[in-house]
């Protein structure tokens, strides 16, 4: 796990690029503290730069910028190619990896083969230096092309890899977009998605981060209103807009070929998950349910195993849900001694997993690590955050993310967690609440909706969060709801609406009419209203399911954990994000994911042959944070400061009536209010704050 960034400046207006790529290598070391490099190809006018977080093959032999063998390829790589040992065997014994033309240092013929090695009679095994899966991924490059060899890397990664016998640059993006990939234009240019040329006098600059862009010479960044709008909206910036027009970020499993001779850019998807949900749909797993069962835990088992290989300590994040519990019951069942794992308790009692986790690694026989958090050690981290996110972003559960990622690399470097259940087995509320709200709000009148809608708005959220708590011990696990109160008043809101998928979005949207919030703003489409980027005519539960991955699990979770674990320098793996175990789950029948009401069916299963159902069967819980109480309490003359009205004023992005009328519902008990929406304003406004915005 790395960082890495880099230019393309074909018009030559960086004058020292080694400074320039320093400079953005830089930017960051909480990414890689362990070794630093850069590279500039003056011919190419193509830099790239590299700080390493050492996890497999800690020599110098694993340094990058990294070159192939033959000196063709050179690249810089953040992430983990799990199955490099299965591809290095490949290698070795295929034999099959292609001299590289003489021709390929520069000059090289610049036909459009685009990655596949240049022909030659002459074949021999790779000659490798050292254990790394950098090295194996450049050899996989010469043997089979970049497109071909990526489509055989199990992982997350995302990589620049400069092709000098074809002068071009890939930018790479793993399928889920578990590892960040961004990139912008100088000068002002805005930075589109798509096919483009790079503009005249402007220099391409990309990085793992956007901080890494700010260090480049004539790097204009300004803020992008519909990516305000749609932040807003859902307390994240949907790729593949950035909130800088002059910043795009590479979508997942999509890739850009950079033509370095005549400055054009190419962009190509090569994975996504509309597509595996179509083709799951056509070839539907056949077996029964035992067969379905013993599918997922062989394919959970495999994942984890390859997830479990590290030169350095490995341990795992552990809550007590569902996913982790999975995660962590897999590791622990191959491996020969106690797994480190690692919780934190926190806040009021709705928010505190540690003894759901606590009794899970005490059966399970993990060397557990819990740490409670007083309320004054999170509210300490609310200053770092638009530093650590260095765009806006929303999603509370930052906070005790980057807390748990902070201890457990005090004893490992290696964390993995359980993202990516709920999304492809359907875990969350919303893939039954949109079926089920349409279809009743169909049997009620007008007014019999807009009562009910006041009654849910009227009662306080603590008393049903009180009242909710309370049948939970009473209630089977696939009736009882955690946060009750927060969910009665989601509720409330969506009762006027009687189209499932209308629900949906609904439920999506943290501020529904953020347009009206933003001065200025409008709403650009998105993953979530694209057509071409949703499997339509699927089951609704299988598209909303799909829908998520490619906007709330890439944009906001993955976001989030990568950002808060590697402002610890701690690698989060994910062994639930394995496109084998996820094209597994597509082509499973919903009504092995959804049962009964039951959410996430198949995966309890699974875990029930390894932990006894009394530990896990219990209410969802989110990792959330008591924003409303902060934001009155200890938080507020924070809050008060940022949202004055003469600031917003003299700032012209968000209306400050508004904005003032958000804040005295947070401020107003009798409101009920959860906090989400203020904590959005205060969110871009910090960071605003920050950056000189």
């Amino acid at each position: 796990m790395c960082g890495f960034a880099g230019i393309v400046d074909l018009a030559a207006r960086v004058g020292d690029p080694l400074a320039t790529l320093a400079a953005m290598a830089r930017t960051l070391v909480h990414r890689g503290p362990d070794d630093e490099g850069v590279s500039f190809d003056a011919a190419l006018r193509t830099g790239l730069a590299f700080r390493r977080l050492a996890i497999l093959d800690l020599s110098p032999a694993g340094h990058q910028p990294m070159r192939s063998a033959s000196g063709r390829y050179e690249i810089a790589f953040n992430g983990e190619v799990y199955n490099h040992a299965a591809l290095r065997e490949e290698l070795g014994a295929s034999g099959d990896q292609r001299r590289p033309d003489p021709r390929s240092a520069h000059g090289a013929d610049h036909g459009s083969d685009h990655g596949k090695a240049a022909a030659s009679p002459h074949q021999h095994a790779p000659a490798f230096r050292g254990h790394s899966d950098t090295e194996v991924m450049l050899a996989a490059c010469e043997a089979w092309g970049v497109e071909e060899a990526i489509g055989r890397f199990t992982g997350m990664f995302a990589f620049a890899l400069l092709d000098r016998a074809e002068r071009a640059l890939w930018l790479v993006r793993d399928r889920f977009g578990v590892k960040p990939l961004v990139f912008g234009l100088t000068h002002g240019h805005a930075a589109p998605s798509g096919d483009f040329t790079i503009p005249r006098g402007a220099t391409l600059a990309f990085g793992s981060e956007i901080k890494a862009l700010r260090a480049v010479p004539g790097m204009q960044l300004s803020v992008d209103r519909g990516a305000l709008t749609l932040f807003m909206r859902h307390g994240y910036v949907p790729g593949p807009l950035s909130i800088h027009p002059e910043v795009r970020k590479l979508r997942p499993g999509h890739l850009l070929r950079i033509d370095l001779a005549r400055g054009t850019v190419t962009e190509r998807c090569w994975w996504h998950s509309r597509d595996i949900a179509r083709r799951g749909h056509a070839d539907p797993f056949a077996g029964d349910d035992r067969d379905a069962i013993d599918a997922v835990d062989h394919a959970l088992m495999e994942s984890v195993r390859l997830r479990m290989v590290a030169d350095v300590p490995l341990g795992a994040f552990l809550s007590g849900g569902i996913d982790s519990t999975a995660v962590v019951a897999a590791m622990q069942a191959q491996s020969g001694r106690p797994v480190r794992t690692f919780t934190i308790g926190f806040g009021p009692r709705e928010f505190d997993e540690a003894p759901y986790a606590r009794a899970i690694a005490a059966h399970l026989g993990t060397d557990h690590t819990e740490v409670y958090v007083s309320g004054e050690e999170a509210l300490a981290t609310v200053p770092t955050l638009a530093d650590i996110w260095d765009e806006p972003f929303a999603d509370s559960s930052q906070i005790p993310t980057l807390l748990v990622s902070g201890i457990a690399r005090r004893a490992v470097t290696v964390s993995l967690s359980g993202d990516g259940g709920d999304e492809l087995f359907g875990g969350y509320y919303r893939y039954t609440w949109a079926r089920e709200v349409a279809a009743r709000a169909r049997t009620l009148p007008a007014p019999a909706r807009a009562a009910v809608a006041a009654l849910l708005r009227a009662t306080p959220r603590r008393l049903l969060n009180t009242v909710g708590r309370a049948l939970a011990r009473v209630l089977p696990a696939r009736y009882a709801m955690d946060r009750a109160g927060d969910r009665a008043h989601k509720l409330a809101g969506l009762l006027a609406d009687d189209d499932p998928w209308t629900i949906y979005l609904r439920l999506l949207a943290i501020v529904p009419d953020a347009p009206a919030l933003v001065i200025g703003g409008h709403a650009p489409v998105t993953a979530l209203t694209d057509p071409a980027q949703l499997a339509g005519e699927l089951a609704l539960e299988t598209r909303m399911m799909q829908a998520d991955i490619a906007s709330y699990l890439v944009d906001d979770i993955l976001v989030k954990v990568d950002r808060a674990s590697m402002a610890h320098s701690l690698e989060a793996r994910e062994p639930l994000l394995d496109h084998h175990l996820a094209e597994l789950a597509f082509r499973l029948p919903l009504h092995l994911k959804i049962r009964g009401g039951e959410r996430k069916w198949v995966l309890r299963q699974v875990l029930a042959r390894r932990v006894p159902r009394a530990l896990f069967e219990r209410p969802k819980m989110g990792f959330g944070v008591p924003l409303a109480e902060w934001l009155r309490g200890p938080l507020r003359d924070w809050a008060e400061s940022l949202l004055a009205e003469d600031r917003l004023r003299r700032a012209g992005f968000v209306d400050p009536a508004a904005a003032r009328a958000i804040w005295s519902r947070t401020l107003d008990p009798r409101a009920a209010s959860s906090g989400y929406e203020a904590w959005n304003l205060l969110m871009f406004e910090s960071w605003r704050a920050r950056w000189g915005h």
